[in-house]
């Protein structure tokens, strides 16, 4: 695997994250330092900054460059995909769009053979949730490996689950390392291959080299979520934080930790974990910023701080609107789900209205679980139920699912589906309890 694949993918957008279940075949211990030792981290652990700090010097490495030369498009594009390893690495916004801009400048400079600049462009399309125009940029680079990982998470954020597992075996067989090892990873559990997912998460981590540390926390920050998900709570912790060892302060990580000690009441521990990520972002928007505020909104309510929720509810409101209005990285689905979170009875038909449009484009579980609820807040309980057999059509195991799929069949006077559901439901995680779903803020 080459040096620009192995980096370009420092976290992937929240959209495939959250597609993640667990694994009937796991079989690790949950206990610690046994379940854990398969994941250690073989290599030296980046300093705090040391990922930013190295990206900022490439970065004015080909700024000189092209100081130098500006009508060359080679390094334009190097520029690019720079800037797009930063935006990754921080989830601050303003680096895509610096991103999508030494693009087109390369491409102006140098409009033929320039797929380096095409793929920064696809990678922009893809995390202001143009799927279309990014699989379409994609396809015009060719079948390189950053073309075909495009497909692969592109596929499953429109719920083309077939077509990224092809792309996906594409890309293994070309390059099986950690990057692509991962991909299939994501793509065999929205398929309910469980047993095949874990195979592949464990050999992406073991096929880890020394200078990706960026992949290497975002497979173990994965893989941690997958736990989590299983039940498996102290693993899931063990990972996050081995995550945070290789790459401190790495958003992804700290969310998925803060989200675990919140299901724990830790509720210190969350404020101190999402203020490390406001830390990072507070320079300018950034694509955790609504998580990080619905976060600390849930915390003051499970404490009975009304008055601080509300403060922060209306912050991430604000936010999501703004980044909706401007129709630059989509975010029609989070405040949906923030509306529908929430509770109030005057946002139903506005966060109904968000759903119907963004599933005409975005078909993953998530998106259709989301639509299901603002359908069955909204009573159109059959609607519902339809949304959430396609959720779960390809054979995705998550908890949360199964028991909004229980509870909108109870709702339609199916019983026997009700419990199948809701046995799913605890089958797939024990631990899904009233708390955790307090917590995670799921609206039953």
């Amino acid at each position: 695997m080459t040096r620009r694949t192995r980096l370009w993918i420092i976290a992937l957008p929240v959209t495939i994250v959250l597609l993640l279940a667990v694994p009937f075949a796991l079989r690790l211990r949950a206990d610690g330092a046994d379940g854990l030792k398969p994941y250690r981290y073989r290599f030296e652990r980046a300093s705090r900054g040391s990922i930013t700090r190295a990206l900022e010097s490439e970065i004015a490495f080909y700024q000189g460059r092209i100081r130098r030369d500006p009508d060359g498009g080679l390094d334009l594009a190097s520029l690019g995909r720079a800037y797009l390893k930063m935006a990754r690495a921080t989830g601050d916004l303003s680096w895509y769009l610096l991103a999508e801009q030494a693009a087109r400048r390369s491409l102006g400079n140098l409009p033929f053979h320039n797929d380096s600049a095409v793929l920064v462009l696809a990678k922009v399309a893809e995390a202001r949730h143009d799927f279309d125009e990014a699989i379409r940029l994609a396809t015009q680079a060719g079948g390189t490996n950053d073309a075909l990982a495009v497909f692969v998470s592109t596929h499953l954020a429109m719920g083309r689950v077939d077509e990224a597992a092809r792309a996906a075996e594409a890309l293994v067989e070309r390059s099986p390392g950690l990057v692509s090892l991962a991909l299939r990873g994501l793509v065999k559990v929205a398929q309910g291959e469980d047993g095949e997912a874990i195979e592949n998460f464990t050999r992406a981590i073991a096929s880890e080299e020394s200078g990706e540390a960026g992949s290497s926390a975002w497979a173990r920050t994965l893989l941690g979520r997958l736990n989590a998900k299983r039940g498996r709570l102290n693993l899931a912790r063990d990972l996050y934080q081995e995550a945070l060892r290789i790459l401190p302060q790495y958003p992804l990580a700290l969310v998925n930790l803060a989200e675990l000690e919140a299901r724990a009441g830790s509720y210190a521990d969350v404020e101190r974990l999402y203020s490390q990520v406001v830390t990072i972002s507070a320079a300018s928007p950034n694509v955790y910023d609504h998580a990080v505020l619905r976060g600390l909104a849930r915390v003051k309510e499970l404490t009975g701080d009304a008055a601080g929720a509300k403060v922060l509810w209306d912050q991430a409101e604000a936010r999501l609107r703004r980044d909706v209005a401007e129709g630059s990285f989509g975010h029609r689905r989070e405040l949906a789900r923030l509306l529908l979170e929430r509770g109030r009875t005057g946002d139903l038909a506005e966060s109904l209205a968000l759903m119907q449009v963004e599933a005409g484009t975005r078909r993953d579980p998530e998106t259709l679980d989301i639509l299901a609820w603002a359908l069955s807040s909204a009573g159109r309980w059959a609607e519902a139920r339809q949304a959430m057999r396609e959720a779960l059509r390809w054979g995705l195991k998550d908890a949360v699912m199964f028991h909004r799929a229980g509870t909108i069949a109870q709702a339609l006077g199916d019983q026997d589906e009700a419990r199948r559901y809701l046995r799913l439901s605890r089958e797939t995680d024990p631990t899904f309890d009233e708390q955790a779903r307090r917590v995670l803020g799921i609206g039953f």
